[in-house]
């Protein structure tokens, strides 16, 4: 079943979401060539393509696990969480209804 993980950043974690960037693409690398990744992006602190120095909000993942327990699991491992990007994680089932 599809998840998404969605995830919140703390204030000015722009530095440790960089530092961490290269073992989360990693992850998120695996994930696709298994083919369990659906889509994979930051939120953009500010409406603009590259926010530069103003930094992301957070990010969005949808990918397949087994299970709930799977998925939590996975995201509670996620680079970023272990380097203190994210202040809240909640993972959900998803549904692809479209397209």
């Amino acid at each position: 079943m599809w998840y998404a993980i969605t995830a919140l950043d703390h204030a000015d974690s722009l530095p440790k979401r960089l530092a961490a960037r290269p073992a989360h693409l990693a992850r998120l690398q695996e994930l696709l060539h298994a083919g369990r990744l659906l889509l994979a992006g930051p939120f953009p602190a500010i409406d603009s393509e590259d926010p530069g120095a103003a930094g992301f909000s957070g990010s969005l993942i949808v990918a397949e696990f087994n299970d709930l327990h799977a998925a939590k699991t996975w995201a509670q491992a996620d680079p970023y969480a272990l380097a203190g990007v994210y202040r809240e994680v909640d993972v959900r089932p998803f549904r692809k209804t479209l397209p």
